[in-house]
């Protein structure tokens, strides 16, 4: 018998994604059942073809459910998902409550596949999206190369602050648009009515700031892609610079990566790696001005590579550009694919 599943957050932007992805990869599922807050309980969802009801976020909503995927608030995964794994469901969680916990497996298929038998908490936790719009193709390179130091910044989308985000921009580029603003300094920021979840206008600006304040000036967000590589790789001393930056896109994360390495690295030779890699699409012509973008990359399930260089500098070291789709692979696919990876193990019983 196929196992059953339940969608945790299923009326949100990643759980609209989710459903999306259920109804279009392989069917290994069983019962597939939708659970979110009770203001949404009650609504229809169409999964799979089929019209499914929201149920409210309970303790007897997990009984029978053998995975659970959650795409809920750090604050809402803390408090549920042990109550879900204590219910029997094997939780795959998609917030940061869990992700640097020693005894939460941080998984990316791709990468460490191995890790998701090793959940003595029953919860195995996925990566924040921006840390995921890279390590596809740093875990490649690193299997070849050794890994030694990563030095990013990240471009990342609107939607990466939620609907909200998403809304903020749309409302901002309309306010702009047709007034030849850009000329002077403030002139963006007086049109603008509302800057939503955002720090400063994003419309015809870049934000240098995502997430909230940690110590010493850092963001979350690139404190996240710091300690969280190292754990996906398994490279406790890795060293990682990131300066995360928001841009006027709606969806897909870009980041910049200086990666520095053990051994030397050829150009060719790093292309025909991430070439050949699960997960990874090469876009790599600039003669020919192709590489990737976010307006070609989203909706897309891939890690977008391009700008392959040799460091001027660093024979061990390379310069590249990848894109992710932030809501794909970001977050509801590489959650998808972790759970797939549970369900193989009740296929094996």
């Amino acid at each position: 018998m196929k196992p059953s599943l339940a969608v945790v957050g299923a009326t949100g932007a990643v759980g609209a994604v989710m459903l999306d992805l259920l109804s279009t990869r392989p069917d290994v599922w069983g019962e597939i059942r939708l659970i979110a807050s009770a203001r949404s309980a009650g609504k229809k969802l169409k999964c799979r073809g089929e019209e499914l009801t929201v149920v409210p976020l309970s303790p007897e909503a997990f009984d029978g459910i053998d995975v659970a995927m959650f795409d809920v608030p750090d604050e809402v995964s803390a408090d549920w998902a042990p109550i879900a794994a204590a219910r029997g469901a094997i939780c795959v969680d998609n917030s940061g409550a869990f992700r640097m916990d020693p005894e939460v497996p941080l998984v990316v298929p791709e990468v460490n596949p191995g890790e998701v038998k090793r959940r003595p908490k029953g919860i195995i936790s996925n990566p924040n999206c921006t840390t995921l719009s890279m390590i596809v193709a740093m875990g490649a390179l690193h299997k070849k190369y050794e890994l030694k130091e990563l030095v990013v910044a990240s471009y990342q989308a609107a939607s990466g602050a939620g609907k909200s985000g998403i809304d903020a921009l749309r409302s901002q580029i309309d306010e702009v648009s047709g007034k030849g603003l850009g000329d002077k300094a403030g002139d963006v920021r007086t049109a603008i009515s509302d800057l939503g979840p955002f720090p400063a206008p994003l419309a015809m600006n870049v934000i240098p700031w995502a997430g909230s304040l940690r110590n010493d000036g850092y963001s979350s967000e690139e404190l996240k892609v710091r300690n969280e590589s190292r754990k996906i790789l398994g490279l406790k001393n890795l060293k990682v610079s990131a300066t995360c930056v928001r841009v006027p896109v709606i969806t897909t994360h870009s980041l910049a990566v200086h990666a520095v390495f053990a051994n030397e690295v050829d150009r060719k030779a790093a292309q025909d790696v991430l070439e050949n890699a699960a997960g990874v699409k090469l876009v790599d012509d600039p003669e020919n001005h192709k590489f990737p973008t976010p307006a070609d990359v989203v909706g897309t399930d891939p890690t977008w590579v391009g700008r392959v260089r040799k460091s001027l500098d660093n024979p061990n070291a390379i310069e590249l550009f990848v894109c992710g789709d932030n809501l794909r692979k970001g977050a509801a696919l590489n959650t998808a694919q972790i759970a797939e990876l549970v369900a193989k193990e009740f296929a094996a019983k």
